[in-house]
């Protein structure tokens, strides 16, 4: 089947995404494909075109290529998305394609991106569809090496990427072993891999792969969410399923026979009725969400009380005028969104943590040569929009995890840790502390340069 035109959405940084749009229907379906992909390649399988097709008969499909995949922009392998990233690639497709709202659907590695998107842009997600992924990759385990993606199998992708016995592989191993035979689709399948990534991205991103951990999400997602999976899946298990959707409040679970987890080279039919009903609930109304994820960063001057006694109210006043000049400075460049200022403090947002902790990393160092000193404490947690105000229990965490910071250092929760693994960002382990107000113990780290 020709594959439809394919356009580029240009990001915040520059980075060129391909995408296709597909088909005219009442609702904007975006799909976010697992490991690798190449939106082109995809409809030179007859099988998966014909899914795809049948997608866009009720949706108008949005397909995109993750940066560094497929047909965008190449970028050195260090430099391949963070979670954060992906979702601000998704955001840039939207926009191109005009869409203000849509269902997202994640796939394998697709589904923690897709997951955390729901939780923080609940404004642009109309409803969520999971198949066959985890929230949770560190924890993952099989007892075949070449399906957990350790260094025997990584090691094997070195040497054979994309080659026809490698696509044979991924079809026996887990793909869809039932199909092991089918030449037909091994030939695709080891062209579209060559196209879809060079073995050293390939390895990089599984690598990276391993790290991601968005469970701490989950409960902020208030969404639709409907989960779909197959019960002999060996990648992706159906109890861990089955717990995955039981975390995501009100997700409906549906369980299809069948060990494939390349849906589309088993019988799909019941699939696609399922996706298509569940999406058709939502052409003529949409729910009202006020509750999202977000990161919050509280800051605030360190002894500032004995500097405003020292100086005199007029040279403290002056000095605390600069330092906020420079700390607002530093929220535009990081895209933070001040929530409240209170005496020398600051309270903002930021919709992705990896930004949160530059900005706040970027504060210290700015205001330094005025002769004082910023302490900042984030978290990663749902909060609540109440008029032009943000509450939560995550706001209070973020509030307890700054008190407990020293001078010039960045305090972190573990779940903000966790949510920027991949991001190039480095952590030391600070304990366990007890927060005001917060039942139990916290494990925190401290931001590194």
């Amino acid at each position: 089947m020709k594959s439809p035109h394919t356009r580029f959405a240009k990001t915040a940084d520059g980075v060129h995404i391909a995408y296709q749009v597909v088909g005219q229907g009442p609702v904007d379906l975006v799909w976010v494909m697992g490991w690798t992909s190449n939106v082109e390649a995809m409809w030179e399988e007859p099988d998966l075109a014909r899914f795809l097709s049948r997608l866009s008969s009720f949706s108008r499909l949005i397909l995109f290529d993750k940066r560094g995949m497929g047909l965008s922009d190449r970028v050195p392998e260090s430099q391949l998305p963070s979670m954060e990233t992906r979702m601000d690639d998704v955001r840039a497709v939207m926009d191109a394609a005009g869409s203000e709202r849509a269902v997202v659907f994640g796939v394998s590695e697709g589904g923690p991106m897709a997951m955390l998107f729901a939780a923080t842009y609940p404004e642009r997600t109309i409803a969520l569809v999971l198949y066959g992924t985890d929230p949770d990759y560190t924890s993952m385990e099989t007892d075949d090496p070449m399906v957990a993606e350790g260094d025997e199998y990584l090691e094997y992708i070195d040497e054979h990427w994309g080659t026809i016995e490698h696509a044979r592989l991924e079809i026996a191993a887990w793909g869809a072993p039932s199909h092991a035979d089918d030449e037909r689709l091994a030939t695709w399948l080891a062209s579209y891999l060559r196209r879809a990534a060079s073995p050293g991205a390939a390895i990089a991103l599984a690598r990276m792969n391993r790290e991601i951990d968005v469970s701490h999400a989950l409960q902020a997602i208030h969404v639709p969410t409907l989960v779909i999976a197959k019960t002999e899946d060996v990648e992706f298990p159906v109890a861990r399923m089955r717990e995955l959707a039981s975390t995501i409040a009100g997700a409906r679970l549906v369980e299809l026979p069948g060990d494939e987890h390349f849906f589309w080279v088993a019988e799909y039919d019941t699939m696609l009725e399922e996706i298509e009903r569940f999406v058709g609930e939502f052409q003529h109304q949409e729910a009202a969400l006020e509750r999202f994820l977000a990161t919050v960063l509280f800051t605030d001057i360190v002894g500032s009380t004995e500097a405003g006694a020292r100086m005199g109210d007029r040279a403290w006043k002056d000095l605390v005028e600069a330092h906020h000049a420079r700390v607002r400075g530093q929220l535009a460049r990081f895209r933070g969104r001040e929530i409240d200022t209170a005496g020398d403090g600051f309270f903002a947002t930021f919709d992705g943590p990896g930004r949160g902790i530059r900005c706040a990393l970027a504060i210290i160092e700015t205001v330094r040569d005025l002769g004082i000193e910023v302490r900042a404490g984030l978290h990663t947690g749902e909060c609540e929009q109440i008029g032009d105000k943000i509450g939560g229990i995550a706001v209070n965490i973020g509030a307890r995890v700054a008190a407990r910071e020293d001078a010039s250092e960045v305090l972190v929760s573990q779940t903000v840790k966790d949510l920027t693994a991949g991001s190039g960002l480095a952590f030391e382990d600070a304990g366990e502390h007890d927060l005001k107000g917060v039942p139990g113990r916290w494990r925190l780290y401290r931001a590194v340069h």
